[in-house]
């Protein structure tokens, strides 16, 4: 997914909540993938994305939006958003079939895959910006600005001879510049207002401590893990009381399905280092109360509980011995039943 790595879909602009760990997301975009196989087949996949949480699916088959949260409608009506599920659903087709037939002339060869992403950004005091790329092959290729397809460098001759077609199609053009410039910017407006509960929610990390894999003799890998906190941004370190711990690393932030987000924070130290770290965990769900998980308690509890368990369960098998001499010793008659 090669625009999800763009900074441009991927800003986020600190609102009035940034202090307390919310950003809203400024880019309202969306993601489509044209594979082609052969001259009578391919398949397209699409995605709608309010900064980097998924909102809305492509079913293919039937050519029609899948809503993935109860707001992901935002305020558009039924009309407005059957008439988005045929736009594009015609542009699926019309693309498909333009690249088909210029399979020859633009010297393409089966298979190959086109990537779309189109959105806007929303800054704060300035008009909406919208933004539109196609990637052939996961290069760059073409992209939209100032209502005209431009080619990229990258993109050689191939890509001038697409943009000079695409330039040729007003009508084309005129729809693009008017879902760039208004339709984008009042579905997104309308999904930050629908969402605004959702978005602004603050789920507390859940926080635990595990041995990683074995590094070599003497040495340890102690792994941190917060899982299942909302927003986002979230600080984990290592530390030796208040001292930050060099080496600290961190896995990417990635994504449960119901929204919320894991990360792993990792540390490798000599085993007799061990003791004393501890691992802090800062959100904006937490206020100012830390978690803080320390690896010497960890180990500490452990031996409490042998320390515990093992007397018992002495004592509990020298009294099953104690009771089972006692009989053995008893005189026979003793033992024998009452008449």
């Amino acid at each position: 997914m090669l625009f999800l790595q763009l900074p441009l879909l991927l800003a986020l602009l600190p609102g009035a909540d940034s202090k307390d760990g919310f950003q809203e997301p400024v880019s309202f975009h969306v993601m489509g993938i044209l594979s082609f196989y052969n001259r009578s087949w391919e398949q397209n996949v699409g995605s709608g994305w309010l900064g980097e949480l998924q909102t809305q699916g492509w079913n293919s088959s039937s050519g029609t939006i899948i809503y993935l949260w109860p707001w992901s409608r935002g305020n558009f009506s039924n009309e407005e958003l059957t008439e988005l599920e045929t736009l594009f659903r015609t542009f699926f087709i019309n693309f498909a079939l333009t690249f088909h037939n210029r399979i020859i002339q633009w010297q393409l060869k089966y298979p190959f895959d086109i990537q779309v992403a189109g959105g806007c950004e929303l800054h704060s005091g300035e008009a909406s910006a919208g933004f539109m790329q196609v990637a052939y092959q996961g290069s760059e290729f073409l992209s939209f600005q100032n209502n005209s397809w431009l080619p990229s460098p990258k993109g050689g001759g191939r890509a001038k001879l697409v943009s000079s077609l695409f330039n040729l199609n007003k009508g084309f053009l005129e729809i693009v510049h008017r879902l760039l410039t208004d339709t984008c910017p009042r579905f997104h407006l309308g999904l930050l207002d629908a969402g605004k509960a959702h978005l602004q929610r603050r789920v507390r990390p859940e926080a635990w401590l595990s041995p990683g894999p074995s590094p070599g003799p003497g040495r340890l890998v102690l792994v941190c893990h917060a899982s299942g906190f909302y927003p986002k941004p979230i600080w984990v370190t290592w530390m030796r009381g208040e001292r930050e711990q060099q080496g600290t690393q961190r896995s990417d932030v990635v994504p449960h399905a119901d929204g919320t987000w894991y990360l792993r924070v990792s540390l490798e130290v000599e085993a007799r280092e061990a003791p004393g770290l501890s691992c802090r965990v800062r959100h904006s769900s937490l206020g100012d109360q830390d978690i803080v998980l320390y690896w010497g308690h960890r180990s500490s509890v452990g031996w409490i509980f042998l320390a515990v368990t093992v007397p018992l369960l002495l004592l509990a098998g020298l009294a099953f011995w104690a009771r089972k001499r006692r009989t053995l010793c008893q005189p026979a008659s003793s033992r024998l039943p009452l008449e």
